[in-house]
């Protein structure tokens, strides 16, 4: 059996990183750290943020409460307090149904027409 290289998975992400992933400005990010306490990067010596999958996880949740579901910064930050558990959980469920839904509209296409 042949030797497979186990991947390597990357522990932190720079704040470039995280924004390019949402196609937001670092600004942005920076700004929801200072108004969410559930976003904690971590610092290294020079000053640059380091965040984790957990961070990047619960900015993703900032971002569908905020910019896709137009919540306001304090409706977010309630809608949180009430448990993200719940939230992420059905975030989950959301982003796997939206994927089975693509998957299903892209064979339909790839089906002989008659």
């Amino acid at each position: 059996m042949p030797y497979k290289e186990k991947e390597i998975e990357k522990k932190y992400f720079t704040i470039g990183e995280v924004a390019r992933s949402l196609k937001v400005a670092t600004s942005l990010i920076r700004f929801w750290e200072s108004e969410f306490d559930i976003i904690k990067p971590k610092k290294n010596r020079k000053g640059n943020r380091q965040f984790t999958r957990e961070d990047i996880k619960n900015i993703k949740l900032i971002y569908h409460l905020v910019k896709e579901k137009g919540f306001t910064l304090q409706g977010a930050r309630d809608f949180i307090a009430q448990g993200t558990e719940s939230i992420q959980d059905k975030l989950e469920l959301i982003k796997s149904l939206q994927s089975v839904r693509d998957f299903l509209i892209k064979l339909k296409n790839e089906l002989p027409k008659t």
